[in-house]
């Protein structure tokens, strides 16, 4: 089987997804094209470039919709003759793209890919495609369903976790994303965001709170705490699903969960010969893929076996990794990574997450892989796992080691 690299990762800084947001009249295409035009320009890519562009995008509806990445593909510099696939695992479709690219080089459908993905939350509001886990009363009587932050706040009550311990992990992402822009961990791999005349409209993530504190949290009423135990009640669900948990602990609120943002990134996917063709040479070899389903009302706790299947995948231990990205959707989850494989939190994120800097839904898992693989060059790693948790209950992770 033929082994699949990445050549380059680049993603746009992410803005406030609100209408005070420095990308709020960017739209999603322009946005894509943005990364497809740098990909391109960066590598030297002449003619069809890429066998396809497999783009991530979760609110696949109005200007996210009917298939965003060919209309991106168009909006971009690359060949009209490169086709164009979206697709959706949720909080994981930029990595999922990512994924499914390399399992095509590595089949041999094809020598290079770009994937990547996009949301922009702050223009396509998350939800507004419908789910029907969410609105068929049937389906979601049936999987006992619950929202995110519901979920989250079961892993919390579940495992153990208290709201000092969420807050200090949300305090820590902030330190740790102020420390990567100030020592321009990130300088490889974020392109400015350029109006028509070349003029920069973003150059830098610009909703971190690199002031906040534990007191500033403190002062936080939890988010989910109202729809939990008053309206709509989904607490009474939970509890249903769990019964032996007296009651749910409501200790997430948006000081620790991750932020609504718009954002893009992408990767640039090939195999050996696609590197030669072009005068390239590959960063990083993907080395496994997985993904998983798992309990759909407590829903976020994917991560943790999502990578212990990406580990068999890979003849791999845990203590074989040397450093993880997991997305910080919600401190609870990145706090059950750490405990179920005992991980060194001095390993796990340490540029910051979405807690400090923002989930961009469709993006998210393609802007960690390439955090992962720069700090890996970085710090002079050689393994890195990236992993997220995704609505509905699943899981999502891939190995890379760098060559």
């Amino acid at each position: 089987m033929t082994d699949a690299y990445i050549f380059d990762a680049v993603r746009t800084p992410r803005g406030k997804g609100r209408p005070d947001g420095s990308l709020h009249e960017v739209t999603s295409v322009q946005l894509s094209a943005g990364v497809l035009n740098a990909l391109k320009a960066r590598n030297g890519l002449e003619g069809p470039g890429v066998e396809d562009v497999i783009w991530g995008n979760v609110t696949q509806v109005k200007e996210q919709g009917g298939c965003l990445a060919r209309s991106a593909v168009l909006a971009s510099d690359l060949d009209e003759s490169v086709p164009g696939l979206a697709i959706n695992r949720f909080c994981a479709s930029g990595l999922e793209a990512v994924n499914l690219a390399a399992n095509q080089v590595k089949g041999g459908a094809g020598e290079g890919y770009i994937a990547g993905g996009v949301e922009m939350m702050g223009r396509v509001p998350m939800g507004s495609d419908g789910a029907a886990i969410a609105v068929d009363p049937s389906l979601a009587l049936e999987t006992y369903f619950v929202p995110q932050g519901i979920s989250a706040d079961i892993i919390a009550t579940e495992y153990g976790f208290s709201r000092d311990d969420a807050d200090a992990l949300a305090v820590e992402s902030q330190r740790r994303a102020a420390r990567a822009w100030e020592e321009g961990r990130f300088d490889r791999s974020v392109i400015a965001v350029r109006d028509l005349n070349g003029l920069p409209i973003l150059e830098r993530d610009e909703y971190m709170r690199p002031g906040t504190d534990m007191q500033a949290l403190g002062a936080l009423k939890p988010a989910f705490k109202e729809m939990g135990e008053v309206m709509p009640g989904f607490d009474k669900v939970a509890l249903l699903k769990y019964p032996h948990l007296e009651r749910i602990e409501h200790i997430h609120h948006a000081g620790n969960s991750s932020g609504i943002v718009d954002g893009a990134a992408g990767l640039l996917i090939g195999s050996k010969a696609f590197g030669e063709a072009h005068g390239l040479t590959p960063r990083a070899r993907i080395r496994a893929t997985a993904k998983i389903g798992t309990d759909p009302t407590i829903m976020l706790t994917g991560p943790v076996p999502a990578t212990q299947k990406v580990l068999q995948a890979a003849g791999m231990e845990i203590g074989d990794i040397d450093l993880f990205e997991v997305n910080e959707a919600f401190a609870s989850v990145v706090l059950r990574f750490l405990q179920a494989f005992e991980a060194d939190p001095e390993r796990v994120n340490v540029n910051g997450g979405a807690i400090a800097m923002g989930h961009p839904l469709g993006a998210t898992g393609a802007i960690i892989l390439g955090t992962l693989l720069d700090e890996l060059e970085r710090q002079d790693r050689e393994v890195g796992l990236a992993t997220l948790c995704i609505a509905s209950g699943m899981g999502a992770a891939t190995v890379i080691e760098r060559v």
